[in-house]
């Protein structure tokens, strides 16, 4: 669903404002919107998936480990699908407070894509280049839209989230580099356009939600601080978007209809977009090319 069609549905939790500068900024951030009480379930399945990791000794399908992961202090950087391997994550990302403010940039029927927990273990982890989301699972529209949850909020020294304001209107950068590798990060040359004053760093409390379009160049520095940076990365997208590839982070949610009905039609955006890697064989090709941030 376009922009123009989700803003003829009425609002469920955003503003007026709110809504307005999601589409004119690419993103909006909500602090401390989370409830408490999802926050302590979150945790505690986050705490969960910290311990099984300690039996993990390198990157797989689900855990993307930090340097000097050990069973004695497990670092992680990434769980991927955590919906799938905790049921809480699950039960989150289907509740009204995830799916109402997802059908306000999305529209009322809303379809779940994939998610990844972000850990970001303490202690020099690493960041991430900037890049945008949509070159890894194009879509036949730009509607989907990543909501950023800070489990235990992010400080700047943390490594927060930055987003370049307004770059969802610009171009979509290639995600390969010089080799041909797919490396999800924009190569330096292509960010000349890049100034300062465009870049906003994400901070904020526990519960600290951003709504991050699918368009907007983005990225992250390393955490510097001693605790982790947890942040949940849900992806959802209009019932009428749909994929032109499999998912570099399969579910078998992938697909499900969290709020409304399906679509019986698609919604087609015609604006090019560059194709990745064949994700049938995985998504470790991300990761065996990645380089820390630049």
């Amino acid at each position: 669903m376009k922009p123009q069609d989700v803003l003829a549905h009425p609002s469920h939790v955003l503003t007026d404002d709110q809504r307005r500068r999601f589409f004119d900024d690419g993103f909006v951030v909500l602090p401390d919107y989370v409830p408490q009480a999802w926050l302590e379930r979150l945790r505690t399945a986050t705490a969960e998936l910290l311990d099984r990791s300690r039996s993990v000794t390198q990157s797989d399908a689900v855990y993307v480990l930090e340097e000097g992961h050990s069973a004695e202090e497990p670092r992680l950087h990434r769980v991927s699908s955590p919906q799938d391997q905790h049921p809480a994550f699950w039960a989150f990302m289907t509740d009204p407070v995830m799916t109402d403010l997802a059908a306000d940039v999305v529209g009322p029927d809303v379809k779940f894509h994939h998610a990844k927990l972000n850990v970001k273990s303490g202690k020099g982890t690493q960041g991430f280049g900037r890049h945008q989301d949509i070159p890894a699972w194009p879509h036949t529209d730009f509607s989907p839209v990543t909501i950023g949850i800070y489990i235990d909020g992010c400080t700047a020294d943390q490594g927060p989230l930055t987003v370049a304001r307004g770059s969802h209107n610009g171009p979509l950068f290639s995600m390969y580099d010089d080799a041909g590798n797919f490396v999800v990060k924009i190569r330096p040359g292509d960010l000349g356009w890049l100034k300062d004053e465009m870049i906003v760093p994400i901070t904020g409390g526990p519960g600290t939600t951003l709504l991050l379009n699918c368009r907007a160049v983005h990225g992250s520095a390393p955490n510097k601080a001693t605790t982790a940076r947890p942040l949940l990365l849900p992806v959802y997208s209009s019932a009428d978007s749909f994929p032109y590839t499999p998912s570099p982070i399969p579910s078998p949610h992938q697909g499900d209809v969290v709020r409304g009905k399906p679509a019986r039609f698609a919604s087609f955006d015609t604006r090019p977009v560059e194709m990745p890697p064949d994700w049938r064989f995985g998504y470790k090709p991300v990761w065996a090319h990645k380089k820390p941030a630049y």
